[in-house]
């Protein structure tokens, strides 16, 4: 981080948003964080499932083999989807947060 980075040093991920919010408006809202550790990147994060994640991964064109997908947390309890593109001069990551659902277990009656 700097300390002498100004408002005009996250210039690009701040146009980035604001083309996305004219361009896809009416997609999901999704928590923004911009930073002046990363002044080139905007990051649309997504904590309530993987739906609105796939919603702008179609509208941005980004393929489905792009996506990196991981678990997090205590025994890979929550599922990470995560995808980036170049967008606007700025790195646009993609992040989706979901739990992971156990598999019914074989033979156990409910």
């Amino acid at each position: 981080m700097s300390e002498s980075l100004t408002l005009d040093d996250l210039s690009m991920a701040l146009r980035a948003l604001r083309l996305l919010a004219a361009d896809f408006g009416h997609l999901p809202a999704p928590m923004l964080d911009v930073s002046t550790i990363f002044p080139d990147r905007l990051r649309l994060s997504f904590h309530y499932g993987l739906a609105d994640f796939e919603s702008w991964r179609e509208a941005l064109g980004i393929a489905p083999d792009a996506v990196e997908h991981g678990t997090q947390g205590a025994g890979g309890g929550t599922r990470v989807l995560k995808a980036s593109i170049e967008y606007a001069g700025a790195v646009l990551e993609l992040v989706a947060y979901a739990d992971v659902v156990a598999p019914a277990q074989a033979g156990v009656a409910a």
